[in-house]
């Protein structure tokens, strides 16, 4: 009775906390036509202090839907284009010469943001990526002899082209396990298409006004941990995960010769984490099991590795993912 009473209050206060939830999605949505899921995927990975691996064609808003993001929260936001001959000292800062003072002084890079736009990750060498992935997990940067502490909130989107693979670097599946989410993104349908036609030839594009700030993301997060997980819904969620490590467990024998390895505890912790900020996100204070069924494919797409043969039959991630949620119980 008592554990019921406290999801109830958890769940009001939950209502007053995420009220500044409604007005950034109302936001993004004055900003950009259509990708709700690209919008909630921010959400998740603003609230849940995760890194966010967006794929999709040139042109579908990726870099307006983050740079608006950043707007709204009145949070400083910085864009990377990288390249093949970009350098770590491009994103994380380096040490510079002043001859006024004859000594050396740090230029810290366009890492020390809130939002950070990683545009074409897989264009940059490794050793530019490795330094961007530890920063992401570590929050702070080395340089010379001094260590500093990067913004907070920091929120990393990385963006690669499905399409072109001449002259890439692509992110080895170790690397890529660090970021929360991997969303993949389409084009808009045809209603939404002439909507963008309209609005960008009548040039009536919404103005952007800040609708909360960083220090209240900070407090949200700390709410967003409090979200209330069953111990069925505990049992669900590693099930789901231990299933893409061993499908013949689960009566998916099929999927067997598919997966080369399945998703890592880092998966069942995202997963879990993913599930609270969406249950945030619509004003709830306790996680059902859609919650989990909605960010499932986000959290796990890039953490499952395809065999030759799933390769050679065309079947994807995607699709693996479907047919492991489709099987295991729901609690």
């Amino acid at each position: 009775m008592a554990e019921s009473l406290d999801i109830r209050e958890l769940t009001i206060r939950i209502e007053q906390q995420s009220s500044f939830v409604n007005g950034i999605v109302n936001g993004m949505k004055n900003v950009i036509v259509g990708q709700k899921h690209l919008i909630d995927s921010l959400l998740i990975g603003l609230l849940s202090d995760g890194h966010i691996l967006l794929e999709g064609m040139p042109g579908l808003a990726k870099t307006l839907a983050i740079k608006t993001l950043s707007q709204l929260v009145d949070a400083k936001y910085n864009r990377i284009q990288f390249t093949p001959d970009i350098l770590p000292a491009d994103v994380i800062g380096t040490m510079i010469y002043s001859q006024k003072t004859e000594s050396f002084i740090v230029r810290k890079g366009p890492v020390f943001a809130n939002f950070v736009l990683a545009d074409e990750i897989n264009r940059a060498p490794a050793k530019v990526q490795s330094a961007l992935l530890e920063a992401m997990q570590e929050h702070q940067v080395t340089i010379g002899n001094e260590t500093f502490s990067l913004h907070n909130p920091f929120l990393v989107m990385a963006t690669q082209n499905p399409i072109e693979q001449e002259g890439t670097y692509p992110l080895p599946e170790a690397q890529v396990d660090r970021f929360m989410l991997k969303v993949v993104i389409d084009y808009p349908s045809i209603e939404e298409e002439k909507l963008i036609i309209r609005e960008n030839i009548q040039g009536s594009m919404a103005e952007v006004k800040p609708v909360t700030t960083a220090e209240e993301i900070i407090r949200a997060r700390e709410v967003v941990r409090q979200v209330y997980i069953d111990e069925k819904i505990e049992q669900y969620i590693a099930d789901i995960v231990f299933a893409t490590r061993y499908p013949e467990k689960y009566g998916l024998d099929e999927l067997k010769d598919l997966i080369t390895f399945g998703g890592s505890p880092r998966a069942s912790i995202n997963l879990a984490k993913a599930s609270r900020a969406y249950a945030f996100i619509r004003h709830r204070g306790y996680v059902v099991p859609e919650d989990v069924r909605a960010v499932a494919h986000d959290v796990l797409r890039h953490r499952i590795g395809l065999s030759y043969e799933a390769e050679a039959n065309n079947i994807r991630s995607e699709e693996i993912i479907s047919r492991i949620i489709n099987k295991v119980e729901v609690p």
